[in-house]
């Protein structure tokens, strides 16, 4: 008998140890910090692809200033060194490759939304006033944004809608994802997908930052340096507003990301539109507050 019970106990004592393990290593619940990651993953991104866009959009301006005026309301700050080849003040043809070096430094800059970065984003492209949609690659060079380090050569693809009678043409980005990420806590991951960003509002008062709207839509994979990994799918399109940076507020107000892991769906709400710094993360019926920002 007691020869069972010895051995009864080895096993439950394996069991329980190969059980706490599979649960580390391979958890079919996508926990509240990992959703939590996808904010501050998404919050970078974002933050990111305004500035590209902006620098692509300001070719000629050796400012982070938005277009022309209301630099205030911009995303970005004047605490930027942006250079570029050809040198400013060089007339543009047709066929030119364009790069644009924006460089945050190395002690933190902080930009218009409270978000902090540092480091340099290289952007790269052939100057064609006239295509229909235009590539940009940007290379990220020891580049931080709120702690969290982004690595990699990226590229989007920049076009303008058609317009109707009602609707004029705006910009749509196809940004194609292949980042590899770098969390404050040391932990590496990847996302690999696309996520599309449209002109919703504000295009038309080119001037005023703050009105801008724009509508994200998405999927994508995120992998852990374990190999556990789950999808993301905007299945309600992500509200991006300007005018929450004048408040000093992530810029996502509104949508909904679904996320699969190991079969198990959940699901982040960004909210009804309002500025703020909370989404709610929802999973096995069960809710929780996530704090964004930084």
């Amino acid at each position: 008998m007691k020869k069972i019970i010895k051995i009864s106990s080895i096993l439950a004592v394996v069991f329980m140890a190969i059980s706490c393990d599979k649960d580390e290593t391979n958890s079919d619940n996508l926990t509240a910090d990992d959703a939590k990651t996808n904010t501050q993953i998404d919050i970078a991104s974002d933050d990111v692809s305004n500035i590209v866009d902006l620098m692509y959009d300001n070719i000629n301006e050796n400012t982070i200033s938005y277009r022309t005026a209301n630099a205030s309301s911009s995303v970005s700050s004047n605490c930027a060194t942006i250079t570029r080849v050809p040198n400013f003040g060089t007339p543009l043809t047709p066929g030119t490759q364009v790069t644009k070096t924006i460089d945050f430094g190395t002690t933190g800059c902080t930009l218009n939304n409270g978000n902090v970065v540092k480091g340099k984003i290289i952007i790269n492209f052939v100057f064609q006033p006239n295509a229909a949609s235009q590539v940009i690659t940007y290379t990220f060079d020891n580049f931080y944004h709120n702690g969290i380090k982004l690595e990699g050569t990226k590229t989007f693809t920049r076009s303008m809608t058609v317009a109707t009678a009602t609707i004029p043409s705006r910009p749509i980005v196809v940004m194609a994802l292949d980042l590899t990420i770098t969390l404050a806590n040391g932990n590496v991951v990847t996302r690999v997908g696309t996520r599309t960003r449209e002109f919703v509002e504000g295009y038309n008062t080119p001037q005023i930052f703050a009105d801008n709207i724009y509508k994200i839509t998405g999927n994508w994979t995120t992998t852990k340096s374990n190999g556990n990994q789950h999808t993301a799918t905007i299945t309600e399109p992500l509200m991006a507003k300007m005018s929450c940076t004048v408040v000093n507020k992530p810029i996502l107000a509104k949508g909904i990301i679904t996320f699969l892991k190991n079969n198990v769906t959940s699901t982040l709400d960004y909210g009804d539109g309002t500025c703020d710094n909370t989404a709610i993360y929802t999973i096995n019926g069960n809710s929780y507050t996530i704090i964004i920002g930084n």
